[in-house]
């Protein structure tokens, strides 16, 4: 299989070549030329890495990474994604904080680190450098996951005071290899620098630059197997298709998610709940694309006004009816996202994230509109990764889980950085 840009230009690539050069030569995404459909779906009941290697294998067809999907997914998703019930019929949630930074962000991140790993490198003294802008999750994944790893650096940028003290904290305090820095701006700004050191031709020449946000298809591919492995149990179980309520904001999560319906997987409606910054529901609701400037909510990782993969929905579906016919979306407001949390743990027996809270906000407006169909939420991190917004809504602290409280209580250190393109270039040539 090939992979072309969403804008149309430059040459096709292999999976191998995408992965490393992060975005396309146009500066578009890569997608694949021709979208493939499973000849067979996976059976349930499988572990999440055998579900992904049986999912994936027409994308690596043909590529020097084929022979070693199964590794990869073995060595990348070897945690639990588990469907819990909640004390409220019919509405379920799919829990994707049980990785090593307690955030769905670890099986993209995981999964490209071993691809990375696995990669041909041309001989060079320079380490391969990974970009990435985080609005509070993704960096501590990218992190973890290439943390000491041999011919890797990370450099990780975070809006300095738009993500929570425990996600700084996990964003900070790995050393080595993982180079930190708090920029003076919001998470557009981190993401605007990004881009523009991948579209310096100069740059990028001088140190090999690749990227590891969603942007990515090393993470993007991954994040469908969730979705597999949840909809074939449930299909399995119930004998319908699974509906899917997203929280998004970059729009990763939620396209993987139409993704693997694409491919085939017994995905019925897919709804995205996003935070106060409503780009998103918008554009679906008007047809007109208007990326503005971010604003701060409690659900500080969806606080994007440009979200990247909106680019990949509109390449796939440029008529705004099949787009609406596609997926929905709707977004929440701090004062819903707190009503939420404060009444979570009597109403559903969970403790929830703010993230998570804004998918529990939309099934109560279907259930309030008279949908008794079976929901599963999507869990996106732990709440104790939250513990200043959600301990006093719930009037108790949270557990920690024993990998996020294993970060904690390491030093951490972040250096400060101006919201200027010219800023990030000066540190790339720097390290």
């Amino acid at each position: 299989m090939r992979f072309i840009s969403t804008r149309g230009g430059g040459q096709p690539q292999t999976l191998s070549n995408a992965l490393a050069l992060g975005l396309a030569e146009d500066g578009g995404l890569f997608v694949p030329e021709t979208f493939p459909q499973l000849d067979a779906l996976p059976p349930a009941g499988l572990s999440l890495a055998a579900t992904a290697s049986l999912l994936l294998q027409p994308f690596f067809a043909g590529d020097a990474l084929a022979p070693q999907l199964d590794a990869i997914c073995a060595e990348a998703l070897d945690f639990a994604v588990p469907v819990q019930p909640t004390t409220e019929a019919g509405t379920e949630i799919l829990e994707l904080f049980h990785g090593p930074t307690a955030a769905f962000k670890d099986v993209g991140a995981r999964f490209l680190a071993a691809c990375f790993a696995r990669l041909p490198r041309a001989e060079t003294d320079q380490p391969l450098t990974i970009l990435v802008a985080t609005s509070g999750d993704t960096g501590g994944a990218v992190a973890a996951a290439f943390h000491r790893r041999p011919g890797f650096r990370v450099v990780v940028l975070y809006p300095d005071g738009r993500v929570s003290p425990r996600q700084a904290h996990q964003l900070s305090c790995f050393g080595d290899n993982i180079h930190t820095y708090r920029v003076q701006g919001s998470f557009d700004d981190c993401q605007r620098m990004v881009k523009s050191a991948f579209a310096d031709a100069e740059l990028r020449t001088a140190i090999p630059l690749s990227s590891a946000n969603s942007i990515s298809l090393g993470r993007l591919l991954p994040q469908m197997s969730y979705y597999a492995h949840a909809a074939l149990a449930h299909q399995a179980r119930y004998g319908a298709s699974a509906r899917f309520v997203i929280p998004t904001g970059n729009l990763g999560n939620g396209l993987a998610c139409l993704w693997a319906r694409r491919l085939g997987l017994p995905i019925g409606e897919v709804i995205l709940a996003t935070n106060a910054n409503r780009v998103l529901p918008e554009f679906i609701e008007s047809g007109d694309y208007r990326p503005r400037a971010s604003m701060s909510t409690l659900a500080n990782a969806m606080d994007v006004g440009a979200p990247s993969n909106l680019e990949r929905l509109r390449q796939w579906l440029p008529d705004i009816s099949e787009l609406r016919a596609a997926v929905s979306a709707s977004a929440v407001d701090d004062a819903r996202l707190q009503a939420i949390l404060r009444a979570a743990e009597a109403r559903y027996g969970h403790t929830l994230c703010p993230h998570t809270a804004a998918a529990f906000a939309l099934i109560e407006d279907r259930r309030a509109a008279g949908d008794t169909g079976r929901f599963i939420a999507v869990a996106t991190a732990h709440p104790a990764k939250f513990d200043s917004v959600v301990e006093p809504l719930v009037g108790h602290t949270v557990p920690v889980p024993d990998a996020l409280a294993a970060l904690l209580a390491r030093p951490a250190r972040a250096e400060p950085l101006m919201a200027e393109d010219a800023a990030l270039t000066a540190v790339l040539r720097a390290l």
